[in-house]
């Protein structure tokens, strides 16, 4: 299975990034999700996606978001929420922590998603919400104790200065051996490409996961030579992102070097979605064998293939 760790499906447009178009809904994003998109030549769709509200509606906005406490968290994740439960099959949740609505608030509805809504993991984005990893440690302790005794991966949103560069969160993830923190983007956004951080943290830290989308093409290549080939995780960032590329850039690894390094299909299958399956208690599946498995396969699932 193919499973895409940062999506962002809304039904109000990013306040932040504010992009084109109307809000990116969670029906656009299963449209986009079946694709199919060809790996190896056969197609292929994202079969869950881990999703989360776009970070720009993660914080106060003068008479749009503009709750406080426990009903602005509610609210920022009230569609995540919808969309989960009404798609058990595709969505995965992924709760935003903002320490800045109440830090006692957010542990609270950390335990809330888990429990309630079977959510699998806490994302941290320092920089949206204006925080120093290395310095508000009162702020992401507790949070921390939480997703550490309900078994809860961590993502981390990296890339920008001054707030989300990866080895700024090196004091809390110290301080949680016991977490899997995925380092989001690889290290690359707005602010600078960092992507021999996170290739770096992951190798020398046994908890340190990277997440693949945004690494360069040539990097990736390099850094899967050497990082253990459970530690690779597909994300695409969707939107601003469009998962096709992303996924077109693990496949890469399928070619022959210097682009590629002849990996098999099966280690591309851990890296597409079966390293993120056995995090979170799903069970691996092989990838399709054949042209016609594959579209046999997205025919049971109702996606229509062109002749």
């Amino acid at each position: 299975m193919i499973i895409d760790l940062s999506c962002y499906p809304t039904d109000l447009v990013d306040l932040a990034w504010r992009h084109d178009g109307p809000p990116f809904t969670g029906d656009k994003l299963l449209k986009m999700m079946d694709g199919p998109y060809y790996v190896n030549g056969k197609p292929r769709r994202v079969d869950k996606a881990f999703i989360q509200p776009p970070q720009g509606n993660t914080i106060y906005t003068h008479e749009i978001m503009d709750l406080e406490g426990k009903a602005a968290i509610r609210q920022y994740m009230g569609y995540t929420e919808k969309m989960v439960t009404e798609h058990p099959d595709r969505f995965l949740g992924c709760f935003v922590y903002n320490p800045r609505y109440g830090v006692q608030n957010g542990v609270d509805e950390i335990e809330r998603y888990a429990k309630e809504f079977d959510f699998k993991m806490v994302q941290l984005q320092a920089n949206m919400h204006a925080y120093r990893p290395d310095r508000a440690l009162d702020w992401l302790r507790p949070a921390m104790k939480k997703c550490a005794e309900l078994g809860l991966m961590v993502k981390v949103h990296t890339g920008d200065g001054p707030y989300s560069i990866p080895t700024e969160f090196y004091p809390i993830i110290r301080e949680f051996p016991e977490i899997n923190f995925i380092l989001a983007h690889f290290g690359v956004q707005t602010g600078g490409v960092y992507v021999f951080e996170p290739m770096q943290m992951a190798l020398d830290t046994p908890s340190v996961y990277v997440e693949s989308g945004w690494c360069l093409q040539s990097r990736i290549v390099e850094f899967a030579k050497v990082l253990p080939k459970h530690k690779i995780l597909f994300g695409s960032d969707t939107p601003p992102n469009e998962p096709g590329m992303w996924i077109n850039l693990l496949e890469v690894l399928c070619h022959e070097p210097p682009q590629g390094l002849n990996l098999s299909e099966d280690d591309l299958e851990d890296y597409l979605g079966n390293n993120l399956a056995r995090m979170i208690g799903l069970e691996p599946t092989a990838p399709p064998a054949s042209v016609e498995e594959a579209e046999a396969y997205l025919r049971q699932h109702g996606v229509q293939i062109a002749a």
